[in-house]
Order: structure tokens, then C-alpha cells, then sequence
């Protein structure tokens, strides 16, 4: 009988006959739709269901064939001008997007157990995170980088490091991608030597390396030099790679670390192309055709949960860049088409409920996807705590593989083609990013917005808008402002022993200043040194020079810091703007009379200094801590980057403040902090308390209690509870 009837259930059911005509269907029209749309509408008002950006642009509940009617770039066609639908022609159909994990951590020898383990696993190329001892061109044993050896990347001194970095990664055939501005020089050319003395020549690499400092001067501050001797840097990189390295990406212009610091996608697009044309600009300086380089310049997008927005900003940005180069006089169709790198935003995972952060990979990894990425790194749930730990990473990668083999997404170009909304949304970001570049050439290119600080303050204002919407429950993160769990459980996380990286980086140093010849290394460091100073020779051919002699990463950057100086930044911080968008103006109120009162009682307002510890520029919380606590009635002083316990502490007792803030995202916490409570002791100013902002995982809570810190306050803290804290333990210290 079980037999019979699952042979039953299993017939195909009765065939349907439809009717020979189609039925007609009532036709309806906008002026219909509109009064059918104004019943449920908030207010009977359907201009109430608009999305105002924060681009300025409005997004509408409902889109016709009226919006794209007269657009001139919805009908084009993908691999041809002006690229919007992407810049091959088969795009996916032929070739997927190449699945590159961003990672290192700790020592070479680690990484590399890391890399060749993602490669077995699907990944298809690597992708180098360095830590910021190496960013900011400092060898492991300089005094100013004790809590940053091998924290948020990978160590790298010199070519030995970058020889195990890279031992049994054939790199004639594996692509490799370097996130490196500051020290580019150096590390680029240890690059190069390894792969020499791998067996393989330049002109068989193939990837890319960043090399975009501009922005850097904006969001992310891991520069050396000032801005003119760095934009030198990046024309002889391009001039070299163009000449030696034929399938290297000798610049990765990055909007990604505009984002991640708070830019909308307009703003983000806008400063990433106007990057672009100031690097062009700069190799066309140098005597380059520009058909002899464009070709293999990069872009590097984030890509963050405004799902819609992502993918009309990279569909603007090809049609935007071909533009560009058209008035450039560009005429190969390499040089024209705009190719790029997309990772998912770091910014938007949460501490809180961190698993969430799976789905907003996933969705953010898709938005990349429709919109036509050439590559792509997926971040791990746990990145919002500490670094990526196996587990985590398996999960990141397979969310792309999953993608890739399992939806039949990449069967189709260009799916969002033809998308009443999408093609007008494409062109209205067009829009809004171009009449920003105009602003940029009126003010006489990037270079010039950077150096006057403008560019970074603009950022700046919108990452504090954006908090204090999120802060006052205006704009919703799930699990932070809303949906909060009761209970929290610990995340198994990755930690890093600084210490014996460290020690055994310095080991590594000694010994290869043994071994090498003194002399030769010293003439190769004194050719730099005169090169920097007469602008004769190309920098990147004469540290490669240098690296193959063994010189280390820190001397090669010494030896042009020289001449060139080292860059420090003005500490500015815009005003008013948080607290205009706080959308909670009783809470917002009480806290502002509670700084009322403290002020009348003590006769001043309470101080607090923010503060960034060691080579930590990412200051994007800083910045927007410094801007609400000073439109909450505090006083605020900010740090300068890059200081050290001792000059923090000497600072903080110079402005006589009640509190330090240290702003941390580079996993530093543990030797910084117990570092600048102990300097406070030695200067007698252990009245001065301290709390912590960041990146830090629960684990290390009581911790940094124990070594004295009165306040942790993790991502998704609101800054009004923080600041309310802060001045209730303020009190206590006074007391």
C-alpha cells in the first residue's frame, strides 16, 4: 500500500489548457496610481514615501518608463562606451569576479599558513594586510611602534619578511593585492625581490598596489611625507610599473576608507574620481602618454548596506571615469573603462548580536555583484570585535562561492539593466558625484581640497550626521538600536601576542644586519637621499636597489624622510553638526543641563581630550566622539595622531583635562592603555581618568579595568549614554 500510494503521488498532475486569448487587463495610469497610493500614505501625503539621501538625492516609492525616458546612457551595452554596464563584455558569463580574501596578521610565517590555506580552499587571489608599524614606514624595533607589531596586519621589515610571506605562492601565477600607501616604496620593491628570488620577473606579476596617498591625507592618515613629495612617490610608481610590470596595477585609487570615515556613496564616488584625475594629471607630468598608464589603473569601492545606492555608484563611476579620460584625450579602450576592486563595509558590522553581520556581508556582497566588481573581499561577522579568526574567514569566503556557484546570478549581465529605478538612480548619482568634482576643479584639483583640509572636514560633518541619526534610534541598526538582545554571548576571538611578534621580528632585524654588506647598503640609502633631493631618478627603481642589498623598510623611508620630512596634521573638528541631526532633543536636553550644572559648580566645563595611541590613523571615531561631546557643552581638546603614552599624557596635563578618551581600532588596547594610565602616574596626574572607545572585544573588559580605565564604551554605544557616564565619573575623580 506505501508503495502504491507514493507511486501515486508521484504522477504529474492534470495539464492545464489555458484559453486561446489572453484576458484584457484594465489599464491604469500615474494620476490613478497616485490617488490609490495617497489611501495608505502617512498623511495622505505620497511625497511623505520619499528616501532623502544623504547624497541629496530622492529615492521614490515608485518608478515608470516616464523617469528613464530621456536618459542618454540606458540603452548601452556592456565592454563598450561609456562602460556603464560594466567593462567586458561577457562580464560574469565569461569570467566571475576573482574571490580575494584581505588578511595578515601577526608574523610572515602565519600569513603565509593563512594564504596558501584560502587558496586551497577557492580563494583566487591574495590580498595583504599590513600592520601599521609597516603602513607608517617604522621597522619592528623603532620605540614609537611597541603596541602595533603585527596587531592589524602582518609585519614586514624587510625582503626576508616579505620572502616567507610569499614561500610556496607561485607569483607568476597568483595575483597579489597590497593595501600600502605610506611606505609604498619599500614595500612594493620587497615585492618585487622576492618574486626575483622566487624566480619570477617583473614583467610576469600580476595585482596591484594601492599606492593612493591622497586619501589617505583625508580618512585613513597612514602617510609618511607631505603631500607634494608623496604625489612624486605615486608618478615614479606608475612611471616604473608602466615601463617593468606590465600586468600590475600600479594604483588602486580607494573610495573604500572615505565611506568606512563616514562619506555617503556620492560624496565617496565624487573624491575617489577627482583622486583619479589628480594621478593622471601627475604621470602626464612626468612626460607619460597617458595611453601608456591608464590601463592599468584600479579603483577600490566599499560597499555598505544602502543596498540601491551601491549599485548605481558603480554603475555612475564607469560612466564618470570614461568621461574623464575622454578629456584627457585617452583613446585606447583600456584607458577608458574604469575596472575595479569592492569590499564590504567594515563600518556596518555590529559588536552587538555579531552572527547579523553574516546576512549584512551577504547582502553587501550581492549589491557588489549587480553592480559589476572585477574583484571582491568579503569581511568576517567578527571583524566589528577583533581579527578574523579561521571560522570566520571560511564563512566570508564561502558566502562569495555560494554566490558565485550556486545562484545562477553571473549567468546574466548586468541584471539591473533597463530597471526603471536603477538607470534613473545611476544617472542622478552621476549627478550629484559630478557637481562635487566641479567643486573640487574650482578649488584647483584634489590636491589642492586636501591640502586646505576642506575635503577631510566634509567627511567628516557627514560621519556625525550619520551617528546622530543612528544614536537617536533615526536610523535603524538592528541589534544596536533596535531588536537589542537581552544577553550577549562571548564570540571566539583571534588575538595577537604583540609582544613575541615583536621580539621575534627584532631577532629576524639583527640578524640580517649581520649578514648583509654595511658599505653597499649605506651608498644605495645615500642614492635615495640624493634622489629625493636633486627630483633626479626614479625613487621605486633605486629602493628596489636598496631592498636587494637588505636594507630594511624603515631605512629606505628614513632615507627620504631626510628630504622630504614627515607629515603631521592640523587636529580640526567640525561643530553643530551632530547636534542638529540628534533626533531626540529631550534626552539630548537633559544631558546638556547636567554639563550646565557641573560648570557652575566647578567653575569650568568639563575637559576631555581624545586621544589616538600609537600608528592608529583611523580616527573616524575620535573625530565624531570629539564633535558631540563639544555640542554637548565639553570642553574638547584632540590629540595629535600617532602620540605616544608619554606625549599624550604630557598633552592631557598641559590643557588640564578631567578625562582621556583613547580611541582604539587596531587591537593596541591591551599595551596602550595600561601605558597611558602609567605615564599619568609617573607625571603625577593620576587624577586624570581615562576611558576607552572602539574596537574592543569583551574579553578584554576587565583587563583594561584592572589596569585602571573607568569606562570601555564599544561600537554602537550611543555618545550621549557615554558622555553622560563620562561626566558622572568625572564627578567621582573630583569628588
Amino acid at each position: 500500500m506505501q508503495v502504491r500510494a507514493r507511486m501515486f503521488y508521484c504522477q504529474p498532475p492534470p495539464t492545464v489548457i489555458m484559453s486561446a486569448s489572453s484576458p484584457d487587463f484594465p489599464s491604469a495610469d500615474l494620476a490613478a496610481w497616485t490617488k490609490a497610493a495617497a489611501k495608505s500614505a502617512p498623511g495622505g501625503d505620497i511625497g511623505r514615501l520619499d528616501w532623502h539621501t544623504a547624497d541629496g538625492i530622492t529615492v521614490k516609492p515608485l518608478y515608470t518608463a516616464a523617469d528613464t525616458a530621456g536618459l542618454p546612457y540606458a540603452n548601452t551595452l556592456p565592454g563598450f562606451e561609456p562602460y556603464l554596464r560594466g567593462p567586458q563584455a561577457t562580464m560574469y558569463a565569461g569570467r566571475p569576479w576573482t574571490i580575494r580574501q584581505y588578511a595578515g596578521f601577526s608574523t610572515a610565517e602565519e600569513s603565509n599558513a593563512f594564504y596558501r590555506k584560502a587558496l586551497a580552499a577557492g580563494g583566487q587571489g591574495v590580498s595583504v594586510a599590513f600592520d601599521l608599524a609597516t603602513h607608517r614606514g617604522y621597522d619592528s624595533d623603532h620605540p614609537r611602534v611597541t603596541g602595533d607589531v603585527g596587531k592589524a596586519g602582518v609585519a614586514i621589515d624587510s625582503v626576508e619578511d616579505m620572502k616567507v610571506l610569499f614561500d610556496g605562492i607561485p607569483l607568476d601565477k597568483v595575483s597579489v593585492s597590497m593595501t600600502m600607501n605610506g611606505a609604498v616604496l619599500p614595500v612594493l620593491a620587497g615585492y618585487v625581490v622576492a618574486a626575483e628570488e622566487q624566480g619570477v620577473p617583473q614583467d610576469k606579476l600580476s595585482g596591484t598596489i594601492q599606492n593612493d596617498i591622497l586619501k589617505e591625507f583625508m580618512v585613513r592618515n597612514t602617510y609618511i611625507y607631505p603631500p607634494q613629495p608623496s604625489m612624486r612617490i605615486v608618478g615614479d610608481i606608475i612611471e616604473y610599473t608602466a615601463r617593468h610590470m606590465p600586468k600590475f596595477n600600479s594604483i588602486s585609487i580607494s573610495g573604500y576608507h572615505m565611506q568606512e570615515a563616514g562619506a555617503n556613496q556620492a560624496l565617496e564616488l565624487a573624491f575617489t574620481l577627482a583622486d583619479g584625475k589628480e594621478y593622471v594629471k601627475t604621470a602626464i607630468a612626468k612626460g607619460m602618454d597617458v595611453d601608456e598608464f591608464a590601463g592599468r589603473l584600479s579603483f577600490f569601492w566599499a560597499i555598505g548596506m544602502n543596498f540601491y545606492l551601491e549599485i548605481a555608484k558603480m554603475r555612475a563611476a564607469r560612466l564618470l571615469w570614461c568621461r574623464i579620460m575622454k578629456g584627457f584625450d585617452a583613446k585606447k579602450p583600456k584607458s577608458l573603462m574604469l575596472r575595479t576592486h569592492c569590499q564590504t563595509s567594515g563600518w556596518s558590522l555590529t559588536e552587538q548580536d555579531p552572527y547579523n553581520n553574516i546576512v549584512r556581508t551577504t547582502i553587501e556582497a550581492m549589491a557588489a555583484v549587480f553592480g559589476g566588481t572585477q574583484s571582491l573581499h568579503t569581511n568576517s561577522f567578527d571583524e566589528a570585535i577583533a581579527l578574523p579568526t579561521e571560522f570566520s574567514s571560511r564563512i566570508a569566503r564561502n558566502t562569495q562561492l555560494i554566490i558565485q556557484e550556486e545562484t545562477h546570478i553571473t549567468n546574466v549581465i548586468d541584471p539591473w539593466a533597463g530597471s526603471y529605478m536603477m538607470e534613473k538612480l545611476t544617472q542622478d548619482m552621476a549627478d550629484a558625484a559630478w557637481k562635487i568634482i566641479e567643486e573640487v576643479e574650482d578649488m584647483g584639483g584634489m590636491t589642492a581640497a586636501v591640502d586646505s583640509g576642506w575635503a577631510k572636514l566634509k567627511i567628516e560633518a557627514a560621519a556625525a550626521e550619520k551617528q546622530a541619526l543612528i544614536d537617536s534610534g533615526k536610523e535603524v541598526i538592528v541589534g544596536v538600536n533596535k531588536y537589542k538582545l537581552d544577553h550577549e554571548d562571548t564570540v571566539d576571538i583571534l588575538e595577537v601576542d604583540n609582544v613575541k611578534v615583536r621580539e621575534s621580528q627584532i631577532a629576524r632585524l639583527n640578524d640580517l644586519k649581520q649578514k648583509r654588506d654595511q658599505t653597499l647598503v649605506g651608498q644605495a640609502l645615500a642614492a635615495l637621499t640624493n634622489a629625493a633631493k636633486t627630483g633626479q631618478g626614479n625613487l621605486l627603481d633605486l629602493s628596489i636597489q636598496a631592498i636587494r642589498l637588505r636594507a630594511t623598510v624603515g631605512e629606505v623611508s628614513d632615507a627620504l624622510e631626510k628630504i622630504f620630512g614627515r607629515h603631521h596634521a592640523d587636529t580640526q573638528k567640525v561643530t553643530g553638526v551632530y547636534a542638529a541631526a540628534y533626533d531626540s532633543p529631550e534626552s539630548w536636553n537633559a544631558i546638556k543641563a547636567e554639563i550646565d550644572a557641573f560648570a557652575r559648580e566647578q567653575g569650568r566645563r568639563p575637559r576631555v581630550m581624545v586621544a589616538k595611541l600609537g600608528q592608529d590613523g583611523h580616527d573616524r571615531g575620535a573625530k565624531v566622539v570629539a564633535t558631540a561631546f563639544a555640542d554637548l557643552g565639553f570642553d574638547v581638546d584632540i590629540g595629535s595622531l600617532f602620540q605616544t603614552p608619554e606625549e599624550c599624557a604630557r598633552q592631557a596635563i598641559e590643557n588640564d583635562v578631567h578625562a582621556i578618551g583613547v580611541s582604539t581600532l587596531a587591537a593596541g588596547h591591551k599595551t596602550l592603555v595600561p601605558a597611558i594610565i602609567d605615564e599619568l602616574k609617573k607625571q603625577g596626574a593620576d587624577d586624570i581618568i581615562v576611558f576607552v572607545g572602539g574596537v574592543v572585544p569583551r574579553q578584554d573588559y576587565d583587563f583594561l579595568y584592572k589596569a585602571g580605565a573607568k569606562g570601555i564604551y564599544g561600537p554602537g554605544t550611543p555618545i550621549p549614554a557615554c558622555a553622560r557616564d563620562v561626566l558622572e565619573q568625572i564627578r567621582k575623580a573630583i569628588a
